[in-house]
């Protein structure tokens, strides 16, 4: 990588929804996403700002322009709904487009990209995908795409949404889908600027998906995830076991897990190659 590389991350969570992740022992979306930045970037300068917040002081002009790289995590907001939480978070990101700054970033993100450059997003019809996205393959354009660099061309991912994008806005292409989302990620051109989007999220770790369960725990149960919060308990139990040591074979067995979660080097491949091939050019 190279020195002093700014970062931009735009924690899409309302002050309500960041205080919940925290309650719950979880990080806040824009502490995980300034950790990945830094272990792929030892020496990035990273900004966390909360565009959700109506008091948040969001940069505009030569102050983003400024920026060599934009990063947007997840959220529990709902794009398509018309609250001041969303469309300041949807003006940003027209205003992120227009300086021409390379973004990358998380479901929300996803979704927030596509909805700028005009396509469009909905409740899942299938309901929740929760823990891990299974067997996400890549297209014959994402095969060939620079994210995709070093990535095998189906593997798993940690994964929490409600909602899909739907409609494609003329510049997307699309790069991989699974059997229960058609759009795992896109790249979207729009205007001068680019954003790469992945619809699950390589900012999570063991831990931290056991903390995001523990958070939704009843949210879970009532979607038939577990039959109660005993059983949900339990299963946050061992993802946090497994967390404390990585070598106990019984319990990735028991979590179907495997080295696409639980390597970090395999499941942030997209970000360091967003990081090389946009980021870094873009500073140059």
């Amino acid at each position: 990588m190279t020195n002093s590389l700014r970062f931009l991350v735009l924690d899409g969570y309302s002050k309500s929804g960041r205080d919940d992740l925290t309650a719950g022992g979880a990080s806040t979306a824009g502490k995980l996403y300034e950790r990945m930045l830094k272990a792929c970037c030892k020496s990035a300068d990273v900004d966390i700002i909360c565009p959700a917040d109506p008091d948040g002081s969001l940069p505009r002009g030569t102050e983003l322009a400024s920026y060599d790289g934009i990063a947007w995590t997840g959220s529990s907001l709902t794009v398509y709904h018309d609250t001041p939480e969303v469309t300041q978070q949807i003006e940003f990101a027209r205003a992120a487009f227009d300086a021409g700054v390379p973004s990358f970033g998380s479901c929300w993100a996803a979704q927030i990209a596509v909805v700028v450059a005009g396509g469009t997003c909905a409740a899942h019809p299938g309901g929740r995908e929760m823990f891990l996205a299974r067997k996400i393959a890549l297209t014959p354009e994402g095969r060939g795409h620079p994210l995709y660099r070093d990535k095998k061309s189906v593997f798993d991912a940690w994964i929490s949404h409600d909602d899909e994008i739907t409609h494609l806005p003329p510049g997307a292409v699309l790069l991989a889908s699974n059997d229960f989302t058609r759009v795992q990620s896109v790249s979207v051109t729009y205007g001068v600027g680019t954003f790469w989007a992945l619809q699950y999220h390589p900012e999570y770790d063991v831990h931290e998906m056991a903390r995001l369960i523990y958070c939704r725990k009843q949210k879970l149960v009532d979607k038939g995830f577990f039959a109660d919060l005993e059983s949900a308990q339990s299963f946050v139990d061992k993802l946090e076991s497994l967390h404390q040591d990585s070598t106990r074979k019984d319990l990735a067995f028991q979590l179907g897990m495997d080295a696409d979660v639980m390597d970090a080097t395999i499941r942030r491949a997209e970000v360091r190659n967003w990081i090389e091939q946009q980021v870094i050019p873009n500073a140059s």
